[in-house]
Order: structure tokens, then sequence, then C-alpha cells
């Protein structure tokens, strides 16, 4: 069986990155986005990037911002990886010369995953979240995972409602390249929960193909 991968996203303290990095986390999400209580100043965001270990991936997350902001974020921060939360276009996500990965509305019943692989050809791998429809991303809510093809030309990120009682079904269901997971793991909005951190490694662990 192949491992799963981990992403925590929406970190705002070192010290919150720690708990991660010390968990196994494949990667972390820095939201640049001023509606999300777990918004970052590049400052704040590059104190968080300067603590991470070698192997670590920092994603520098937003929603329909502006280009010269992303362009101004990447400058500062130097991310590995954009990701892409709102409804940017496939000519958009693609002109900041780095990999980045686009977030699919599965809030919204009507979204194909298949098409939009097919739209964002370049992307690293799409991101399955709640959000859509009636649903904003960030909110602790799953989708019907029955919706997820089989097969899909991109590598598939699980996210939207996860926690360390279900991420192991989904893993079952989906067998996703990777998962994602904010507000499961944490205690208040923004700041991680060492113990739920440590209960969704357990859960990705014990998932059974």
């Amino acid at each position: 069986m192949n491992r799963t991968r981990v992403k925590i996203c929406g970190l705002t303290t070192a010290d919150d990155a720690a708990l991660a990095v010390n968990a196994g986390v494949d990667a972390i999400g820095l939201i640049f986005h001023a509606k999300s209580p777990r918004n970052l100043s590049l400052e704040q965001a590059l104190v968080i990037r300067q603590s991470l270990p070698p192997f670590v991936s920092p994603v520098a997350v937003f929603r329909n911002a502006d280009a010269a902001f992303i362009r101004a974020v990447i400058a500062g921060l130097n991310p590995d990886y954009l990701q892409f939360h709102g409804d940017e276009p496939a000519d958009f996500c693609a002109q900041f010369s780095r990999r980045f990965i686009k977030a699919v509305p599965m809030g919204d019943s009507a979204t194909d995953v298949q098409a939009f692989a097919a739209q964002f050809p370049n992307a690293a791998a799409l991101l399955l979240d709640s959000h859509g429809g009636e649903h904003s991303a960030g909110q602790g809510k799953t989708f019907d995972w029955q919706r997820v093809p089989a097969r899909c030309a991109l590598p598939l990120i699980l996210a939207g409602g996860l926690t360390g009682s279900n991420v192991a079904a989904g893993v079952a269901a989906i067998r996703p390249y990777a998962v994602d997971v904010a507000s499961g793991v944490e205690a208040t909005p923004g700041r991680k929960s060492a113990a739920r951190i440590n209960e969704f490694f357990e859960g990705v662990n014990r998932a059974k193909y």
C-alpha cells in the first residue's frame, strides 16, 4: 500500500508547525485570505516557514487573490507550492512558474472532478474540499465521497471535514494521494491541538485499502 501523505492547513504559529512536524506532516498550508480566521501576514508566515525542517513543504493558500499580491508572497516566502481555493482559471494559476494545487468545490453537487482535471492539466494535484454551493472552506463539513472517481488524471488530495475519527474511512474509500486537514485538528480556529493531530495521524496510519 502506498503511504498517504498529510497536509495540515491553516497553521498560524511556529509552535503549531512544530506539533505538525513532530507528528510526521509532509506539507503545511499558510493561508493568505483576509476573511479567514487563519489568515497570516507575510511576516508571520515567514517565521513559520523558517522554522520548518527539510522535506516539509510550505504551501501558500490563496482565494481569488490579486496576481501582484501572490507574486509578493512568492518573493518573500518562497513557498514550494501555491494552492488556489477560489474561481481562478487555469491560465491564472499557471502564470507564476510555481507548482500549484487547485481546490475543487465538492459542496456544489454539479462539480465534475474529471472535468476539473481536464481544465487544469498543469496542476500538481486537485484538492477535493467541501466548499461551493452553500458551504465555504474550513467549516468542518464533509461531502459525498461516492462522487469521487475511481481514477483521475491528477493526484487527488482529500479534504473537507476530516478528523481523527473519519480519516481512516476517507482514505479507504478514496485512496487519495494525500489528505488535508485544518479545523479537524484544532483546539480553536487557527490554533492546533497536539492530541487531535496525533489522533489524525493514527487514523491515517490505520486506514486499510
